[in-house]
């Protein structure tokens, strides 16, 4: 006879951001909670994310930023009034960490890492009585209760109420690999389909741009569809990657044009009035260089990508504004930083609670939302996730 399920207070399935809030508004409350984690060790995305700095929120007004989530803004409000920028910067405090706004509003841990963050946070976790389980790979539902493959082999639980914070469908060695969609589907729960977020842009370069590949471009903006962005993009050797084209995938995803804008801070008359004012016989290169002070690596992408190049100095200026860039696509799913699709809003309540599964909650990438970086997708995962934590303690 197969061993009963244990009973808990609270599960929490996965443990990155979202899934470490929720447990932690949960045992606020007062409730056993225990989390499962798929992986040897809890929040590996957020880890690497952090190596190169943890980008925690943006330091800005709140209006401001509410409006890079675009279509689910409005969802998100009341989420992210309740836990926004200056709330996640207190948190951070909260657990020792001194954090410090950047030039561009950004906002880090001094530290700039996320290990500090992470071993202080689950230190408290542990002492308000949370436990964390490793190595315990959800597989879906048996009999009505959560099975798991376990250290010890296989086990069941059946908790009081659960909140799913599994992640998207990226970066799959470090455990959003989008399994927990087929379980889902299967109970009638309504998803959206997984597509790339915040991905690099595939770009057959010619062999004239390998000297460039690692140059960044800066103080340039680009635009497809409604999205406009201003920000670093880095030439690699697959293509384009950074922050600057991140803003903007979504409507490149859906096959609008990508166009760039190398001069940002000037107008098309300002430059057509100083590359008309070079030296007669000068090579465009040097005119480009001396007149508007651009970058090898931005010459290099008006060669590439503006063939046949005017050389009357409106239409060179007009390109100059307006360059478009061709590309093969999107890096792919497991290459992006996170995912759009996932649960659909309309499956879940105001609360995060799926519609179909009374006592199940939904938080941070497993539902339908995307944000650019720079402190808007972490942000949104904290808040998804405490949001669906303290309804959860509220339901019980």
């Amino acid at each position: 006879m197969a061993e009963p399920p244990e009973t808990v207070d609270a599960l929490v399935i996965g443990a990155g951001p979202a899934g470490l809030m929720a447990a932690e508004a949960l045992a606020a409350a007062g409730r056993r909670v225990v989390v499962a984690e798929g992986k040897p060790s809890p929040a590996r995305k957020l880890l690497m994310a952090g190596k190169s700095g943890l980008n925690l929120t943006r330091n800005e007004p709140l209006e401001a930023f509410l409006a890079h989530y675009g279509p689910v803004e409005e969802r998100l409000r009341p989420i992210l009034t309740a836990f926004g920028p200056e709330q996640v910067m207190d948190w951070a405090e909260g657990l020792g960490e001194q954090v410090f706004t950047g030039s561009t509003g950004r906002v880090f841990p001094r530290v700039m890492k996320a290990s500090p963050l992470l071993r202080a946070w689950l230190l408290r976790l542990r002492q308000g009585g949370v436990e964390i389980r490793t190595r315990w790979l959800w597989t879906g539902w048996e009999e009505g209760a959560f099975a798991f493959d376990a250290p010890t082999g296989r086990r069941r639980i059946s908790p009081r109420v659960t909140v799913l914070a599994l992640g998207g469908a990226s970066w799959a060695r470090l455990g959003s690999d989008g399994a927990w969609a087929v379980w889902l589907a299967a109970r009638g729960v309504p998803l959206a389909p997984f597509r790339p977020a915040n991905a690099g842009l595939i770009v057959p370069w010619s062999p004239m741009m390998q000297r460039h590949h690692g140059a960044p471009l800066k103080g340039i903006a680009l635009s497809a569809g409604a999205l406009r962005s201003r920000g670093e993009v880095v030439i690699s050797a697959r293509g384009l990657e950074g922050g600057g084209l991140y803003s903007v995938v979504a409507d490149v995803r859906d096959g609008a044009p990508l166009l760039m804008d190398l001069i940002p801070d000037m107008t098309q008359a300002q430059a057509a009035d100083r590359l008309g004012a070079g030296r007669k016989g000068e090579s465009l290169a040097n005119r480009l260089r001396k007149a508007l002070r651009l970058s090898p690596a931005a010459i290099a992408l008006i060669q590439e990508f503006g063939r046949p190049l005017p050389t009357d100095p409106p239409a060179l200026a007009m390109l100059l504004k307006h360059l478009p860039i061709s590309h093969g696509g999107l890096r792919p799913l497991d290459e992006a930083i996170s995912t759009a699709g996932g649960v659909r809003w309309e499956a879940v309540d105001a609360d995060l609670m799926l519609r179909d599964l009374p006592g199940t909650y939904v938080a941070g990438e497993m539902l339908d939302w995307e944000a650019p970086t720079g402190g808007y997708l972490l942000t949104a995962c904290f808040a998804t996730g405490r949001h669906a934590g303290k309804a959860a303690a509220h339901w019980l």
